[in-house]
């Protein structure tokens, strides 16, 4: 009992030194300009930012790409060409994970400051651009962090669109910022934590019941909180966006 209690007690501290001392490294990011080089011809750049640990690719963000596709349409629409370019917070592995989470606890200081200079280099390069960065959940919260980072100069050129974003964020709510939360029913974003509780203390029991069903429940999906989908048809998310666009977009 003891060897078993030294080495659990040894297994927490060593995680904790990984923690603390390990190296904050983010992905190598390509210049957002020289996505730009093939396609002079976009006049709307969209940076995506996936929820969770902010690597998921947009081929495989199920829940978030309707929403940027219904974006591009409807900038489409009004005669305006855009680009997708998705932005990595985090390195996918195990020392990518931990400065990551270090990141994420200290509201993704490091990684938003990355991203606020890389749009302003644009914006400054390319004065002809609108960028719209998006984000949902912890994206939305990455995104909020990386608007407070830019200069006001650049300001100007760039709106903020996020879904979800957590209660515990820092959220600021300028006029270049649409912040969706299914129109209060986001028990994330709202900060319902009954509601919350219940869900995270349910969620093994609707896994497990799934896998019974033989039913493709994953276990972040049984995790999920209530409300926190966000679907371009439903009118407090694409309504939403289309107005918020309209507005930003009607003297350009």
């Amino acid at each position: 009992m003891k060897k078993i209690k030294y080495l659990t007690i040894s297994l927490v501290a060593l995680n904790g030194l990984l923690f603390l001392f390990s190296p904050t490294g983010f992905p190598e990011h390509i210049q957002l300009e020289e996505f730009l080089n093939p396609v002079p011809q976009a006049d709307v750049i969209i940076i995506f930012n996936s929820g969770g640990w902010g690597n998921t690719s947009l081929e495989e963000a199920k829940d978030f790409a309707p929403i940027i596709e219904g974006i591009q349409k409807t900038l489409n629409d009004w005669g305006y060409n855009s680009l997708v370019i998705p932005y990595a917070r985090t390195k996918d592995d195990f020392f990518g994970r931990i400065a990551g989470a270090k990141d994420f606890l200290n509201s993704f200081e490091s990684s938003s400051n990355l991203l606020a200079r890389e749009i302003e280099s644009l914006v400054e390069k390319m004065p002809d651009k609108k960028v719209i960065v998006t984000g949902l959940s912890a994206g939305g919260a990455f995104a909020n962090e990386t608007y407070e980072k830019i200069s006001e100069e650049a300001r100007g050129s760039v709106i903020v669109i996020t879904a979800g974003t957590p209660f515990w964020a820092n959220i600021s709510e300028p006029e270049n910022i649409l912040q969706l939360n299914n129109a209060g029913k986001d028990s994330l974003a709202k900060g319902k934590i009954k509601i919350l509780l219940f869900s995270l203390l349910n969620s093994p029991r609707k896994w497990l019941s799934a896998k019974i069903k033989r039913q493709d429940l994953s276990f972040s999906q049984a995790i999920q909180a209530p409300g926190h989908d966000y679907f371009w048809d439903a009118p407090e998310v694409g309504s939403e966006i289309v107005a918020f666009l309209r507005n930003r977009f009607r003297e350009i």
